[in-house]
């Protein structure tokens, strides 16, 4: 199992120190360095600046939103960035949610399935310098009637084929992703739910084009935070915001794929309590709703020795690439917290 790192959103008052711990990052060997985009900083200016200021660390967007960007405006990106990095770029692609995809970019967000698949057919198209045409429900190029015409990408990119994630949480986005992906992002994932959840959904996708999952990459990003084994449910509050806000407050009450998530792992009462509080403007007591359990099991917490143990417990579940978002409100503590993950890696013999 490799590592990973995932910076968030830029802008938060910490870029400097954020290049700083991916430049720690690539030192420690991690495997990804990961930069996310909503409605702030962008993804593909941040990845450049830390591509263009790290070694052998691959930089990943997680993700490029779908609704941001047309198909190849996002294989150009891609081609330019893995040729800059030397081949060190990972495609992650995602649709957002509805509250962002319509509210921000004016984008209608329905048929978010075969969206997907369009735009991922596009971009692997765009991406293998033919001259492009295609023919969707979404998307039609040229555009019949115009000047238009097929035309190919003029930049090589570094590698014949740039791997390609999707962000999925529910059951048919998974399926989908182990189709026609290489990689899947996944966010709280419990390794004790893991199969059910995810691996059940990707290894029937894989199936669907007859693969199995080798070689596919599963990818989730869990929150770290060090300290003593006694004070893991001091440790474990420290999220209590951060997963009250996805559970809660992402998306609609009808609309809110981790909420949806938090009851296909058993927590349908709480997930439900916690929603209804934060949609109602009680942030903290949506915050003091979540069950201690759901935070732990989806954060890495307490001494390296529980943490390897953690990550055991996730390669068994079938991660491959377990990447983590070092807490802390310094520079100092996120470098411990990012050298504790490496340490904890080896003491679970999966370096």
């Amino acid at each position: 199992m490799q590592l990973g790192i995932n910076l968030g959103y830029w802008g938060a008052g910490m870029d400097a120190d954020n290049l700083a711990v991916a430049q720690e990052a690539d030192r420690l060997g991690y495997a990804v360095c990961w930069a996310a985009e909503a409605y702030g900083s962008d993804a593909v200016t941040v990845l450049t600046w830390v591509a263009a200021q790290t070694e052998r660390i691959d930089v990943g967007s997680a993700i490029f939103q779908i609704p941001a960007r047309q198909p190849a405006m996002t294989a150009m990106t891609a081609a330019t960035l893995d040729s800059l990095s030397g081949g060190r770029f990972r495609l992650g692609l995602g649709v957002s949610g509805p509250q962002v995809s319509e509210g921000w970019y004016g984008v209608k967000f329905d048929k978010p399935l075969s969206r997907t698949r369009e735009y991922v057919e596009i971009v692997r198209r765009a991406m293998t310098r033919e001259r492009l045409s295609y023919e969707g429900e979404h998307w039609t190029l040229p555009l019949p009637g115009g000047p238009g015409k097929p035309i190919k990408l003029t930049v090589h990119p570094q590698r014949e084929h740039i791997p390609l994630y999707i962000a999925a949480i529910g059951p048919k986005n998974l399926e989908q992703t182990g189709e026609i992906a290489d990689g899947a992002l996944l966010i709280f994932p419990s390794a004790e739910h893991l199969e059910e959840t995810a691996i059940t959904h990707l290894r029937a996708g894989r199936a669907k084009v007859g693969k199995t999952l080798d070689g596919f990459d599963v990818c989730p990003t869990l929150p770290l935070a060090v300290g003593e084994d006694k004070d893991v449910t001091a440790l474990a509050d420290t999220f209590r915001p951060y997963t009250a806000l996805y559970v809660g407050g992402m998306g609609s009450r009808k609309q809110n794929f981790y909420n949806q998530l938090a009851q296909r792992m058993g927590y349908e009462k709480a997930a439900a309590e916690i929603q209804d509080k934060y949609l109602s403007g009680d942030k903290q007591g949506a915050a003091a709703a979540v069950p201690h359990e759901l935070i732990d099991r989806t954060t890495l917490l307490g001494s390296v020795d529980r943490i390897a143990d953690r990550m055991k417990a996730y390669a068994e579940a079938g991660v491959t690439t377990l990447t983590l978002a070092p807490a802390g409100f310094t520079l100092d503590e996120r470098l411990v917290s990012l050298r504790a993950g490496s340490e904890a890696l080896e003491r679970a013999g999966l370096a």
